[in-house]
């Protein structure tokens, strides 16, 4: 291959606009100020909806899979995933526009969070993370070395002064994969890797890494509807603190399907959904769930309540469960 087309293949290439869009993978949703629904996933889809039935594809200049979304308000959102790629929109999701695109880093962003319009973080996969203070303009990349072990910061050090250049090949796979970020009022928390979780009081600029309390991947951390913290993941884990993350205890599941999300309404339910339609349901703050998973035994990815309706994003497209038929 010449360097000519090496360099032509790198180029962005617009999504298709997909007639079946709303049965493909989808990987995140988010609501809008109870206006609309924004839902994102594979090839660049990004689709829009104000009832949860009837769905828009919105015009996407990259086809990279998209693994999240967030919006700050009911017009400026950004949406993250693979080639490290960062979307941005300024009129509620119609339109969008590349603000980052590395697609020879051949590492995907899984998650973004924006404290304001201006300040913003985006995380992935072996410790990828950008930085912003305009919005998106520009963005900057970032090591967060405080997460590691000591033994392993020590060994980066002395890297570092031996040889410099196995020193920047570690900074690029020494560290776990970031999954998700949780904003708890001032507090950031993020999870990943390898049972990673830490916590960030200064919108992630550091991090104070919480103390181990399973040694397998966490995809999800969230506040249940009484305020405990929440840490889901591989093989049907799940744990719940009542001090901060200072302490866990696993919760006792019958299920051993990944999770992949945690959410709860305003009606005091918490969901946790994830691999083989897995759907669990609790009305005690997470001391119980009753299964209620799908039977098509299709993955999970994230959901919301739409009104009266469980809205999910799952490996075939968007779900609907009435609520009434949750009880």
């Amino acid at each position: 291959m010449t360097a000519t087309a090496q360099s032509n293949d790198m180029q962005p290439q617009a999504a298709d606009i997909a007639v079946l869009a709303q049965h493909s993978l989808l990987t995140d949703i988010v609501n809008i100020n109870g206006q609309q629904i924004v839902a994102v996933g594979e090839r660049g889809h990004i689709l829009l909806s104000q009832d949860g039935q009837n769905w828009l594809q919105s015009p996407v200049p990259v086809q990279a899979n998209l693994n999240g979304v967030y919006f700050i308000d009911k017009q400026h959102g950004w949406a993250v995933g693979h080639d490290a790629s960062i979307l941005a929109t300024q009129d509620g999701g119609a339109s969008w526009q590349l603000q980052h695109y590395a697609p020879e880093t051949d590492k995907p962003l899984f998650d973004v969070y924006f404290a304001d319009s201006n300040s913003g973080i985006a995380v992935g996969a072996y410790g990828l993370f950008y930085r912003t203070e305009d919005g998106g303009e520009t963005w900057q990349k970032e090591f967060h070395p405080e997460v590691l072990s000591e033994d392993d910061q020590a060994y980066l050090e002395e890297m570092k002064e031996t040889d410099p250049d196995m020193y920047e090949v570690e900074q690029g796979a020494i560290l776990p994969h970031f999954n998700r970020l949780f904003a708890d009022g001032n507090v950031l928390y993020m999870v990943g890797e390898a049972g990673f979780a830490a916590k960030s009081i200064d919108n992630g600029t550091s991090w104070i890494r919480l103390e181990p309390f399973y040694n397998g991947s966490l995809f999800d951390i969230t506040r249940t509807p009484q305020m405990a913290l929440l840490a889901v993941g591989l093989r049907g884990h799940a744990f719940l603190s009542h001090d901060q993350g200072q302490s866990w205890q696993q919760i006792t599941l019958n299920e051993t399907a990944t999770l992949n999300s945690a959410f709860s309404d305003d009606n005091g339910r918490l969901y946790l959904v994830g691999n083989a339609g897995t759907l669990l349901v609790s009305n005690d703050d997470g001391v119980s769930f009753t299964n209620v998973s799908l039977a098509d035994g299709k993955a999970i990815v994230n959901g919301l309540l739409w009104r009266d309706e469980l809205l999910l994003v799952t490996e075939t497209g968007i779900k609907s469960i009435k609520q009434s038929e949750l009880k």
